[in-house]
């Protein structure tokens, strides 16, 4: 698998990272082999949870990732790279989907309806308000979006992972069709 390839050539061994002082206490969960190996069970879980954590707010998206992959038994590392698609460009756009998200499962409407940022005067009184109106649609939107991009993720993921599989055998069997005489 193409996408395999790429990921076992950039990813650390887990030789590696086990070898680091800092790994030393945490040894004994970071030892399972599927916490590690890309494989049709590990992947899909890694990419979901990986989705899911990246909305995660503040720096710990990581953390997140790592603390859900160990127990799940999902691999750590496409986890915790997962995670990167919030960054500083992306992060703004996303949130105002979640936003959206959740003011559209909320059926809200609320004080941000009648002011727009465009509209304040620009005092932190206006701001604050406005931030304030924010919250129970970013909260709902957030969470839905984590939980939306995690089941498609996963799904996604699977599907590809079977569709890559299908069409390899398909390739192995018309090359031994290939090279078998005709009888």
């Amino acid at each position: 698998m193409l996408l395999r390839k790429f990921f076992r050539k950039h990813l650390p061994e887990p030789e590696v990272v086990l070898a680091k002082p800092w790994a030393a206490p945490f040894r004994p969960w970071l030892a399972h082999p599927n916490l590690w190996h890309l494989n049709r069970r590990s992947v899909p879980g890694a990419m979901a949870i990986g989705l899911f954590c990246g909305l995660i707010p503040g720096p710990v998206q990581m953390l997140g990732a790592l603390l859900m992959a160990i127990p799940l038994r999902k691999n750590v590392p496409l986890a915790m790279v997962v995670t990167i698609y919030t960054n500083p460009l992306t992060i703004v756009p996303i949130y105002i989907v979640a936003y959206a998200y959740g003011k559209l499962i909320l059926g809200y409407r609320g004080p941000d309806d009648a002011i727009t940022p465009f509209e304040w005067d620009w005092t932190l009184h206006t701001f604050w308000q406005w931030v304030m109106s924010l919250g129970k649609p970013l909260g709902v939107g957030l969470v839905a979006l984590a939980v939306t991009l995690a089941v498609l993720g996963y799904f996604a993921t699977q599907m590809l992972w079977r569709y890559y599989v299908v069409s390899a055998w398909r390739r192995r069997a018309a090359k031994r069709q290939r090279k078998s005489p005709i009888a």
